[in-house]
């Protein structure tokens, strides 16, 4: 039975500490061919997809090598940063996804490669929860444009005010608002200190989202 409402949610920094691990693997990807990212570009791979992270490191530092083989270098490092710690779920991550499991339907959307939002969502052990897990290649704009989540929503047959998005950046926050959602901040992993301010509400861990909450998020 297809339902009739969905929680659409970012995956690193949102659902699993993930974050700085991504800025490394994607800077060791990078000196593999003798190209050091500055400041400005490990920021901005903090929310934002492939296709933008590797059009930039492209424009700017003139790495000439195609997305999929810069990809598959940052995996292979990512692996090995996770290789003895494992993924850690965020504090309710959880707990929010079993609560929801038959009430909504349930998607990821994340600006990573399909093949790190597999491993990383096996790693805290969701694989079954998800209707769909949507990774960079799977839409040629990235956050803050919301392809990604009209995408998901056009998979999971739910209306845009019937979706509430949970995101810790701004550029999701900014691209599940424009695809016309309610959008959830958490504060929680967001260490770059992006602003919230555009979500709908802020709170500090996914352990705040009450059921009255999405509820009245639904209702409104």
């Amino acid at each position: 039975m297809q339902a009739d409402k969905a929680v659409l949610f970012d995956l690193d920094g949102t659902l699993v500490d993930t974050e700085r691990e991504n800025v490394e693997s994607v800077v060791l990807a990078a000196r593999r061919w003798q190209v050091e990212l500055g400041d400005d570009i490990r920021k901005f791979i903090v929310g934002h997809s492939w296709n933008e992270i590797h059009a930039r490191i492209q424009r700017e530092c003139g790495l000439q090598v195609a997305m999929s083989v810069l990809i598959a270098a940052a995996v292979e490092e990512k692996r090995a940063l996770f290789a003895t710690q494992g993924y850690q779920a965020l504090p309710g991550a959880l707990a929010l996804v079993d609560r929801l499991l038959g009430r909504a339907g349930l998607a990821v959307v994340s600006g990573s490669s399909k093949v790190e939002v597999q491993e990383t969502i096996a790693g805290i052990g969701l694989t079954q929860s998800f209707q769909y897990l949507l990774g960079a290649e799977d839409y040629s704009r990235g956050k803050p444009h919301p392809e990604g989540y009209l995408s998901a929503m056009r998979l999971l047959g739910v209306a845009p005010r019937a979706c509430i998005v949970i995101e810790d950046a701004e550029p999701g926050i900014l691209a599940g608002k424009a695809a016309g959602a309610h959008v959830i901040a958490v504060k929680q992993g967001n260490f770059m200190g992006y602003d919230q301010s555009a979500a709908d509400v802020i709170v500090d861990t996914l352990e705040q989202i009450s059921d009255e909450l999405l509820d009245k998020l639904w209702r409104s």
